[in-house]
């Protein structure tokens, strides 16, 4: 019993129907958790009936067929459509269950009115009684029975519906073109999965209790007038003008809804880009700025929430007013028709039906809510699947014929679809079968857009594109993946290992692999977070050459590498590696042009140059001013570097020096032995239901409210149960009028409404209290969060906090706070009822109080499900940052068999948690059961339709666990240190020199990780200018990392004009600080935003910028001018103009100490040059920090410093370095041969 489960071992489809009606199938799990922590290979795996394949290829074969039949008509609810067409039939089954269960719950009122007949006969007949108690018997099985198997039939159809609609969102953006990509953004297609599929997964539920609400109550005034006989007809006055009464709101509720919802997709679009680029926002001391943005945000989504709860209170009034209501009518109405008697038989007949009545009427509001919700969803579904998809006809593709063939005739190209706004006008170009085609130009001038119209990223508006063989893609913003770095390497292929070993050798990765713990099996964060700029490049081009293609595109790969890495790469990867393949390499490295077959040179979108690089160096032209701006950089130090000569001897020594060593290369920051980067998402372990309510309630400050609606909630439940017994001791005194025993009963009932409409205002207010308050410190939690926490927790785990947790908690917890208290008041209610009515019978219901044991083994599944969820929403991230390299290696199909793996881990763990917990309700509502057949004769007084406290209490502990602890794990994040120290603040005018001491400094990223910068000791005086050279992964960008306290020194410290920087706040450090970071970030927004976040400069100071940086000419060109929009990341945006905006930030911003970090990387030769003379003419007295793989970007330095493996190797003016046989004069040599290939 407690050996765990076979891994394939499909327990439902084997199980008996005795067992499926039992739910004793998940006994064996069950067993397993109450003796281990279980975890997620110990679940059964899924049928095949249930997997997300079978849904996915129905759903889509259901979608095909309407929209072909739909193509020139109704193109609304596609999608509600396709899954009615698909699930009908099993939707049919569900609502049979559910009616099975409304016919046995109307019938108890008659039951019970024969109950009372019958204990009213002078002579009674055992025979009549012994049938009472079985037919009451088999009524209440049929009904637990079919309401348990209509709740998990229902969530099972549902589950499958969710799946469906998960894989169907992710395979629509694996083919969304361009123009859909930037309507719906990364966070708005997480929020579709992870929030809108999973509000359709309870679509099933929602529906059959609607209609099966309305049938009980129809059913129940059916039975009412079968007692009363015409005193029922002014009843059904009130009834209907109630229901009448609640159009309006339902239409309210519909627009709050759909307003929540964009707002909340707002939210979610920002937060999801803010997160992908915190380390800028760090760097920057912009997490105030962008916090106050997404609470902006929020604020919006708070506005339209609270009216929605407020008017969803009226409404809730509404509906309990109508059986208070109608209950006096109608016993009013048999006063006057005198159709019946109001006798004990009569009152607690029509008292039992109107409670049958209780239910429908609290279910339907929040069955009306859940459906506008889920109408809500469809509709952004049904938006999103009908969007722009790329034209599969844009490139002609073909494996037969002459492999590596590409071919452009005529193309011109636009990225919104429109010949007005065109990309790339009038190109030709045609690549042979293992030709080397070179593309280069200025910034902007369209190069990654020919690549990408090679591709079909960009739609073409005429003219043909041919590409013959398979494609391999190297884009130049990197894109890794989550993983090891095999994994990211291989990309879905089986592994090679003589391939895989040439791949890593050929991209110079094996020394940096040699020398981490885990080897090649070192994970990778999120978008490659603990790698070097150069080992991200690096990883991506191995990707490549593993994936032997016939064509190989390479945007710009040499970028983020020093001079000797990019030339050993072009001449062993490039030149011999891939010397039969198809190369179009753009770069702007003119050094490697001379050993290519052809140049293009790219201006404005056209080619405006075409030929080898000697017919090309024609006086004037383009191409001959980015070669001359290269030989005039060269030519700063030709004559030192000239008595180098010896470089190739200095290269064979350095493959075996200390500098060439990458032994403490920069993913040593976050790897430490026996534990790996990312962390496993924390569950929480034991029994936490009442822990996660004290959380709710007091982590919002709402105890005051909780308090209040409980008071008004027992207030309700001693109104109802004193009507209740005004009727039962009144009824049979002849001194009191009947008029008199209903008015007084009407008085009392009317006040339980007062009770209802304070319970349900003080519900609401506590609800949006603790949605705000959480909300607020998990916000603050996250932006005061250390670099460190970023690195190593997934985005799609914190966007899953932010968007189906809190819509859980902003929605759902409201609603299952108020019925714990509903729950627990009528269970108190129920037992003093039952004392009073017979004292020996309290000991029954005390059973029925007592918990479950199998409650941990539900509860642990009920936490796992919550961690499969953040996975997917994660994957469904990540795929759609690195689609366009997806799609040119053709492995969507490898993704897709991934993602669905991760759908159904997430339905597996969802599946057997609704069968644990339908499993304990079923026993818990058997006890019930048993306790009122073993007191049928007596408990005239029980309420026969309840929630069982069991069940509320453990929805609602399992739903708390799910997002308030979720939440709340999340809001204790350890923070960084303050951003502002009140005591410790330095002068307003700090730094007036900018000198920079670096004092024994020693950094390492975790607690017994390496150390990765070992005791750097020296100083930065005021106004130099600092080159910071060394190989990839030398330390540079770590050493920058510390100065903007990034990471903490583990020892010894930094010194700014005398203040240690570890002494002030944060916020006061960093902006006295300006930076050009390696990888550009741009926000969604406007230029002007981009330019001044903070909203602190004019608009002529930024057109100044602008002109500075080389941009002005480019934002003049837009009709919006500084209003012109970024898209998402800077997408619409080059790499090098995104580059220059953050040089227009600093221009803005001036400071003391400027820090380039790889700034020019993505820049052409000539307008590095321009500049590189800006900023020194523009930071002529500050001191500024260039960390450089161009060696002209530094030779002008005042002073250099060499960096190997953590170690400051050399430091020392340039001019001295090249006179000797330096590191630095290595480096020169290194670059200088690359050069003097020209």
């Amino acid at each position: 019993m407690f050996q765990r489960l076979e891994k394939d071992h499909v327990v439902l489809d084997e199980a008996s129907l005795l067992s499926k009606l039992w739910f004793s199938w998940i006994d064996p799990l069950l067993c397993l958790g109450s003796s281990k922590p279980l975890n997620i290979d110990d679940i059964p795996h899924l049928g095949s009936e249930d997997e997300a394949l079978l849904a996915y290829k129905n759903f889509n074969e259901a979608w095909s067929i309407i929209k072909e039949e739909n193509a020139t008509k109704n193109t609304k609810y596609f999608t509600l459509r396709a899954i009615t067409r698909v699930y009908w039939k099993s939707m049919v089954v569900a609502g049979i269950c559910a009616l099975l269960r409304t016919v046995s719950v109307v019938a108890t009122p008659l039951l019970l009115y024969a109950f009372v007949s019958y204990s009213n006969l002078e002579r009674k007949n055992l025979k009549e009684g012994v049938f009472l108690v079985g037919l009451l018997i088999v009524l209440k099985v049929v009904e637990s029975l079919s309401y348990r198997q209509f709740y998990f039939y229902s969530k099972r159809i549902g589950m499958r519906m969710r799946s469906a609609l998960m894989v169907a969102v992710y395979h629509k953006q694996l083919k969304l073109s361009n123009l859909g990509r930037r309507r719906h953004s990364t966070g708005e297609i997480v929020n579709y999965i992870g929030v809108d599929a999973y509000r359709l997964g309870e679509f099933v539920v929602w529906l059959h209790v609607g209609w099966t609400s309305v049938v009980q109550l129809l059913l129940a005034i059916a039975v009412i007038s079968s007692v009363v006989g015409l005193g029922v007809l002014p009843g059904l006055v009130p009834f209907a003008v109630c229901g009448l009464l609640n159009i309006p709101f339902a239409k309210m509720l519909q627009k709050f809804q759909t307003e929540f919802m964009a707002a909340q997709d707002k939210r979610l679009r920002s937060f999801s880009e803010i997160l992908n680029n915190m380390k800028i926002i760090k760097l920057q001391s912009w997490e105030e700025n962008f916090k106050n943005l997404v609470q902006s945000f929020r604020q919006s989504e708070f506005r339209w929430l609270s009216e929605y709860h407020y008017k969803k209170t009226y409404s809730t009034v509404l509906y309990w007013m109508s059986p208070t209501i109608v209950s006096s009518v109608i016993f009013f109405g048999c006063v006057v028709f005198k159709s019946a008697p109001l006798d004990a038989g009569t009152a607690f007949t029509v008292m039992a039906a109107l409670r049958t009545m209780s239910e429908p009427v609290r279910l339907i509001p929040d069955t009306l809510s859940s459906l506008i919700q889920v109408k809500v969803s469809f509709k952004r579904i049904d938006a999103f699947m009908l969007e722009d998809e790329l034209k599969q006809d844009d490139v002609q593709r073909s494996r037969k014929g002459d492999l590596g063939l590409v071919s452009i005739q005529g193309g011109s190209f636009s990225w919104d679809g429109e010949s007005t706004s065109l990309a790339l006008c009038d190109i030709t170009l045609e690549a042979r079968p293992g030709k080397k085609i070179a593309v280069c130009g200025r910034l902007g001038a369209g190069k990654s857009s020919l690549l990408h119209a090679v591709l079909g990223e960009i739609p073409r508006i005429c003219g043909s594109v041919s590409v013959v063989g398979s494609v391999a893609y190297v884009s130049q913003v990197c894109w890794i993946q989550s993983g090891t770095i095999r994994e990211n390497i291989l990309f879905g292929k089986a592994m090679d290992k003589a391939k895989y070993e040439k791949a890593v050798r050929v991209c110079a990765l094996d020394k940096d692999i040699e020398s981490f713990d885990y080897g090649d099996l070192t994970e990778i964060g999120q978008r490659g977070l603990n790698l070097s700029g150069g080992q991200k490049q690096r990883v991506q081009l191995a990707r490549a050459v593993y994936n032997d293609a016939d064509i190989y595109l390479l945007d710009d790969p040499f970028s983020a590498v020093d001079a000797h890495t990019a030339a050993t790469l072009f001449k062993d990867c490039v030149m011999t590696a891939l010397a039969k393949k198809t190369v179009i390499l753009v770069t702007h490295q003119v050094e490697f042009l001379t050993n290519v077959d052809n140049i293009l040179v790219v201006e404005g979108g056209q080619v405006t140059q075409s030929g080898s690089y000697e017919a090309l160096l024609i006086g004037g032209t383009t191409f001959e001013q980015l070669v001359c701006a290269n030989r005039s950089s060269i030519g700063l130090f030709d004559d030192t570097s000239g008595s180098n000569q010896h470089d190739v001897e200095c290269m064979n020594q350095m493959k075996g020096d200390k500098l060439c060593s990458n032994k403490e290369s920069e993913v040593e920051i976050v790897i430490k032995p026996k534990f790996q980067l990312t962390e496993e998402e924390e569950k929480e372990a034991g029994v936490i239901g009442w822990k996660s309510i004290s959380d709710y309630i007091f982590a919002s400050n709402g105890s005051i409210y909780a308090f209040c609606a409980a008071t008004a909630q027992f207030g309700f439940v001693a109104t109802q149960a004193a009507a209740s017994f005004w009727l039962a001791f009144s009824v049979q005194n002849p001194q009191k009028s009947s008029l008199f025993v209903v008015k007084i009963y009407t008085l009392i009932s009317s006040l339980s409404v007062v009770f209802v409409y304070f319970r349900s205002l003080f519900t609401v207010c506590l609800g949006l209290k603790a949605s705000e308050s959480f909300f607020s410190d998990f916000i603050n939690s996250v932006f005061n969060a250390p670099m460190l926490f970023f690195d190593s927790t997934p985005v799609g785990r914190i966007l899953t906090r932010a968007s189906s947790d809190l819509s859980v908690l902003d929605f759902d917890i409201p609603l299952a706070f108020q019925l714990v208290m509903a729950g627990t008041a009528e269970i108190i209610a129920t037992v003093v009822i039952m004392a009073l009515s017979h004292g020996k019978f309290y000991l029954w219901a005390f059973v029925l109080l007592h918990p479950q044991n199998m409650s941990k083994s539900a509860g642990e599944l009920m936490r796992i499900n919550g961690t499969t969820k953040s996975p997917v929403m994660n994957y469904a991230s990540e795929t759609a940052h690195g689609v366009a390299t997806i799609r040119a290696f053709a492995v969507a199909d490898v993704f897709f068999s991934n993602y669905l793996k991760l759908v159904d881990t997430n339905a597996k763990v969802f599946l057997s948690s609704s069968a644990a917990l339908e499993w304990l309700v079923l026993r818990t509502e058997a006890l019930q059961n048993l306790t009122l057949f073993t007191c049928a004769v007596f408990l005239l007084l029980i309420p026969n339709s309840y929630i069982a406290p069991g069940r509320v209490g453990l929805c609602l502990s399992y739903a708390f666990a799910l997002t308030a602890r979720r939440i709340k794990q999340y809001m204790n994040i350890p923070p960084q240190p303050p951003a502002v120290i009140a005591d410790k603040r330095p002068p307003s005018m700090w730094p007036p020199k900018g000198r920079i001491d670096l004092l024994d400094l020693k950094i390492r990223y975790r607690p017994n990780a390496p150390i990765v910068l070992k005791g750097i000791t020296c100083t930065f005086k005021e106004g130099k200018r600092v080159g910071v050279v060394g190989r990839t992964g030398s330390g540079k960008t770590t050493l920058i990392s510390a100065l903007f306290r990034l990471v903490e020194p583990h020892s010894g410290r930094i010194l700014i004009d005398g203040v240690d920087i570890c002494s002030i706040g944060l916020r006061d450090l960093r902006l006295k600080l300006s930076i050009i970071p390696q990888e550009p970030t741009l926000f969604r927004g406007s230029v002007r935003t981009n330019l001044d976040p903070l909203g602190l400069h004019s608009d002529d100071e930024i057109w100044k910028a602008l002109e500075k940086c080389q941009l002005k000419s480019t934002v003049s060109k837009l009709p919006n001018l500084l209003d012109s929009s970024v898209s998402d990341e800077g997408e619409n945006w080059s790499m090098g103009q995104r580059q220059l905006f953050c040089l227009g930030r600093v221009l803005l911003r001036w400071n003391k100490i400027l820090v380039l970090d790889e700034a020019t990387a993505s820049i052409d030769s000539a307008t590095d040059a321009i500049l590189q003379k800006i900023i020194r003419d523009e930071f002529a007295n500050c001191t500024v920090i260039t960390v450089a793989h161009r060696v002209p970007t530094v030779i002008d330095s005042d002073m250099v410093l060499v960096l190997s493996y953590g170690k400051l190797v050399e430091y020392d003016e340039p001019s001295k370095l090249m006179e000797i046989n330096s590191a630095f004069s290595n480096l020169v040599a290194e670059y200088w041969s690359s050069c003097k290939q020209e």
